[in-house]
């Protein structure tokens, strides 16, 4: 055997770098294990009873123990399809955006508007990010619709890739803006007031503190973007999305370098009409109850119209819509996927089961322990009840008149509840909005943890002190 072939036999192989799984491959084990736990977990269930609103909400201390019914074969073969069903509402969502907007990115709208922003923020491009993500918050904190993130990512990722960022950071402003605001919930009817209801405390009290938090997080939060964001305008390669930004830079990127783009006659008609259907959007979403069916409903006909009036023909608008379905595709079906994990819990039975043996883990404890274990019952349970509202119907008619047993003000129970549920929707792939926003943005789950994990860990620092604080000083 000659030398080389010698080194060759003893040379060190190379380590192989870990690779997160796909997506699909993270939500099909949670869905596994979620199978697994119908045969380990005891089935139980609380009663339903009718709440504020006529809404369904448990009755606490309703628990038993009911016969086991475990998951089989047939049922865990279903699953994804019947999550994609239970999903229908954010899937149809999800597409209908897409289509809706490369519509108006074939009318020629988007670039125009993208050229005049781009060009106003040539010099301070940095102060579209706390302009942008403070809007976002406010919005979100009066009304209550973290969902609209997903409006807001494709109308600004032009803007952001314009100004010399990145996906990441366009994705960044309107999921953390908008998630700030719902969390904190200043005036947010769908988690602090409904929660507040539930408590039997009054709707909107302890206003002050909440304010103040709002702003401590918010300033956090920009922060933090603009740091990325300057790091990434520095040195584009730095960003985990810079391969996937290629064809966005490739548009948006050089606009500023060529004469100012002007709209004709029939794209200043069609700026017009979009307009026309924001200010039926916000009518809709803030004094007639409309979700994501009616605000697909109507993205539908915004698409249809805006193309005709823009000069667009009836084939084009139909390929744009096509188009744009594909894009989002992807993200559509991961939020039947994550829905999934709740469908097995719930046809086995054992979700009321977790919720009722995460409250009583904290049974017993000093109230400030107990405040903290609160928090992060909360956390824990979101991760299976992704709705606001839905996890505050189950879990604090639970947590009420145990904060008074433990000697926690409901206040405090409350403000547990929003920190522990609101700021988890943009950290759990259970959650189907952030899922289908990540689809949007064209930003992997992945690669967004990676971004995000330090933030979420210090919007969880001061979310612990936040509640201590609350705990100590008798805040109610």
């Amino acid at each position: 055997m000659s030398y080389f072939n010698k080194e060759r036999k003893h040379a060190p192989k190379p380590k192989k770098k870990f690779k997160m799984p796909h997506i699909y491959v993270i939500l099909f084990i949670f869905g596994v294990i979620a199978t697994l736990a119908t045969y380990i977990v005891p089935s139980g269930e609380f009663k339903r009873i009718k709440g504020p609103e006529g809404r369904e909400m448990v009755d606490a201390d309703s628990f038993h123990y009911i016969t086991s019914a475990p998951v089989g074969i047939v049922d865990f073969i279903s699953i994804i399809p019947r999550g994609l069903i239970e999903a229908g509402e954010i899937v149809f969502f999800t597409l209908i955006i897409g289509g809706m907007f490369m519509v108006l990115r074939r009318t020629g709208i988007i670039e125009i508007a993208v050229d005049n922003l781009a060009r106003r923020f040539i010099y301070k491009s940095i102060f579209i990010i706390p302009v942008l993500t403070t809007v976002f918050a406010i919005v979100a904190t009066l009304i209550g619709t973290a969902e609209l993130s997903l409006v807001y990512i494709p109308v600004i990722i032009p803007l952001i890739i314009a100004l010399g960022y990145d996906s990441i950071t366009a994705t960044a402003i309107a999921l953390c803006g908008t998630v700030v605001g719902f969390t904190v919930g200043v005036l947010n009817p769908i988690n602090t007031g409904l929660a507040q209801k539930l408590s039997g405390i009054p709707v909107f009290s302890g206003i002050g503190l909440r304010i103040i938090l709002f702003i401590v997080v918010l300033a956090v939060t920009i922060i933090f973007i603009m740091r990325y964001a300057r790091k990434v305008q520095k040195q584009p390669t730095l960003s985990s999305v810079y391969e996937d930004d290629s064809e966005k830079r490739e548009l948006y990127q050089h606009i500023t370098e060529h004469a100012p783009t002007k709209a004709t006659t029939r794209q200043k008609w069609g700026i017009a009409v979009i307009f026309v259907f924001f200010i039926i959007l916000v009518y809709g979403v803030t004094t007639q109850g409309w979700f994501m069916v009616e605000m697909a409903g109507l993205f539908i006909f915004m698409g249809v119209i805006v193309g005709f009036v823009s000069g667009l023909s009836t084939q084009t608008i139909c390929e744009a819509f096509n188009d744009g379905f594909k894009d989002v595709l992807m993200g559509a079906i991961i939020v039947g996927l994550a829905r999934s994990i709740a469908v097995v819990l719930e046809d086995g039975k054992i979700m009321d089961t977790i919720v009722h043996g995460l409250g009583s883990v904290i049974d017993g404890t000093t109230p400030t322990i107990a405040v903290v274990g609160m928090y992060a019952v909360q956390v824990l349970i979101n991760f299976i009840i992704s709705s606001g509202s839905g996890q505050a119907l189950v879990t604090m008619p639970i947590m009420a008149p145990l904060a008074d047993m433990l000697g926690i003000t409901r206040q405090t129970a409350v403000l547990a509840f929003q920190l522990g549920d609101g700021f988890t929707h943009i950290f759990y792939p259970t959650s189907g909005y952030f899922m289908a926003a990540l689809a949007i943005g064209g930003v992997s789950y992945t690669k967004w943890i990676r971004f995000f994990f330090p933030l979420f860990i210090i919007w969880a620092i001061i979310s612990i002190i936040t509640l201590i604080i609350a705990q100590l000083s008798g805040w109610s």
